[in-house]
Order: structure tokens, then sequence, then C-alpha cells
């Protein structure tokens, strides 16, 4: 069970008897809450590390690790390089050859045709469109000069009328503004602010130091809850080790070890000697009556067929040891002495 780090120290500063008095009640009140849910809390989390690394853990492997390493080592992987040859057989080759020998060429042609294109494009604009728009350019002009000189005092007038009604309304609208700047001032900021003031920042602040003091009682409530369940753990651990290890213990080194050594050593011991002597005069026994099986067998057929005739010794074409051939000597009709 982990004990949450020490927090760092407040800065002390002056406390009125609103804290005083909130203090000691709410720390009582928090810590004989939170001493069971702490306690509950760090079995709980006892309990599930021991679930984690003895239980779901190895499920994990054995249940989602294990089958997704086998399927994508001798499912996907070989898959995969099936369907990359594949594509690369029915795909990659034949596109390659279709670029090269197909659509390469077709691109050189459609290039060569766009470039006398854009040739007799660009002779047109340079030789006809260009001529065409200066005059259409120079017309523009001309219409735009007669009517700038027609419509300039109309313009002028429109301009004048515009200002005025322009400063007109915002004559009237700065007037409405005021008016409703002070009614909104009278009837909504000074009650609002008198609020603010004199009711919500009192309560904030009683709000703040009731909060501040029972965040406090809580973290206090939990260190210490933290240290009694730590005590309680070790005093039910060391509990149990005197209780059920122990005796335990004891029990497998002072009566049962003895035991299994006297078994060993008067029973199992002369057990697999004598399981090993049988087995030797087994297979001696088994070896003795093949044998005796075997000459009966050939007793028999000797008495029916009588004795097997003996082989006749073959002559070798090769010569024996002490005509064999060398280097230094001659068998040959015309090389003899």
């Amino acid at each position: 069970m982990d004990l949450e780090k020490q927090p760092a120290p407040r800065t002390p500063g002056p406390e009125g008897c609103l804290t005083v008095a909130i203090r000691i009640p709410v720390r009582i009140v928090v810590l004989v809450l939170v001493v069971p849910v702490r306690v509950v809390w760090d079995a709980l989390v006892v309990t599930g590390r021991f679930l984690r690394d003895s239980v779901l853990r190895p499920l994990w492997r054995a249940l989602v690790v294990w089958p997704c390493v086998a399927l994508w080592r001798y499912g996907v992987v070989p898959l995969a390089k099936a369907l990359g040859w594949l594509g690369k057989v029915l795909l990659v080759i034949p596109l390659v050859w279709l670029y090269r020998y197909v659509l390469t060429p077709l691109g050189h042609g459609i290039a060569w045709v766009a470039r006398g294109i854009g040739a007799g494009l660009e002779w047109l604009y340079a030789r006809v469109l260009t001529p065409v728009g200066h005059g259409v350019l120079w017309l523009a002009r001309g219409v735009g000069a007669v009517l700038a000189w027609i419509f300039t005092p109309l313009w002028h007038a429109l301009a004048w009328c515009g200002r005025g009604i322009a400063w007109l309304a915002n004559t009237i609208a700065g007037g409405v503004g005021v008016a409703l700047y002070w009614i909104a001032r009278i009837l909504l900021v000074l009650p609002a602010l008198a609020l603010w003031r004199w009711v919500l920042t009192p309560v904030g602040r009683v709000l703040a130091v009731v909060g501040r003091e029972v965040w406090d009682a809580l973290g206090h409530a939990w260190r210490i809850a933290g240290h009694i369940s730590l005590a309680v753990g070790r005093f039910l651990g060391t509990l149990f080790r005197w209780v059920f290890v122990e005796p335990v213990r004891w029990a497998y080194r002072t009566v049962l070890t003895p035991v299994g050594h006297v078994v060993r050593d008067v029973v199992l011991r002369p057990a697999a000697e004598a399981a090993r002597s049988v087995g030797r005069i087994t297979r001696a026994t088994l070896a003795s009556a093949r044998e005796s099986v075997r000459e009966a067998r050939a007793d028999f057929r000797r008495m029916l067929f009588g004795e097997p005739r003996e082989r006749e010794a073959v002559l070798r074409r090769e010569p024996t040891a002490a005509d064999t051939r060398t280097l230094g000597s001659s068998t040959t009709a015309l090389t003899k002495d």
C-alpha cells in the first residue's frame, strides 16, 4: 500500500475565529468517514494488483497476445507476401509494360499535338485578339470619360445628402444611448453591484473558508487513514504469518520432511531396487526362454529335414595374397621371364 507524498506546507497566515471553529469538528467527522473508505480502497488496490499479476496478465497473454502473434506470424505475413507477389505479377508488371510501351508513346504524340495547338493559339492571340482588345479598351476609356463628366455633380449632391442624414442619425442614436445607459445603470448595475459587494462576497468568503477546511480535512484524513490502513495491513499480514504460514512451515520442516526422508529411505528406495531387480530377472528369464525356444525350433527342424548341407567353397578369380599383382611384377605372357 503506497502512501501519498506529503504536500508542501503552506505559509501560515492570520486565521479568524470562524476558521478555528470549523476546522476541528470538520476534521473529526471527515476522519471518521474516510478511514473505512481508505481501508476498503487499499484492500481493493492489493486485490486488484494480485488479480492483475496472477490472473489477468496470464489470461491476456494466453487469449490475446499469443494468438495475435501466431496469427501475424503464420497467417498475415505469409498472406501479405503471397498477395504482394500476386499483385506484382498481376498489376505491377502489366502496368509497367502498359506505361512503357503504350502510354509513353501516346503521351509523346499528345504533347506534339498540344505544342502545335499552343503555337496556333499564340499566333491567334498575338495577331488577332491583342489588336481587338486594344480597340475595345480605347473605346471603353472614351465612354468612361463621358459618363464621369455627366454623373460627377450628381454624385457630389448625393454624398452631401448622405452626410447630413448620417449626422442626424448619429445625434439621435447618441442621445438614446446616453438615456439607456443611465436607465440600465440605475436599474441594473447599481443593484447588482450592491448585491455582489454586500451579499455575495461575504457568503463566498465563508463558503471558501468552509471548502478549504473541508479539503484540508479530507487530505489530512486520507493520509491518516493511509497510515492506519498500513498498520492494519501489517497486523493482518503478521497475524496470517504466525497463524498459518509459520505452523505450516514448522510442520513441513519438522514433520513432513523427516517423514518424507524415512518413506524415501525405507519404502521408496527398496521398492525401486526391488523393481529393478525384478526387471533384470524378468529380462534374463525372457532371454533364456527365447534361447530355449530357438534351440527347440532348430532341433525340430533338424529332426524333420536333417542336417543342413555345408556350402561349397567358391574359387575366386582374384589372386591370393602371395600372388597379388604389384607394380614390379607382371602376369602377362609377353612380359614373363
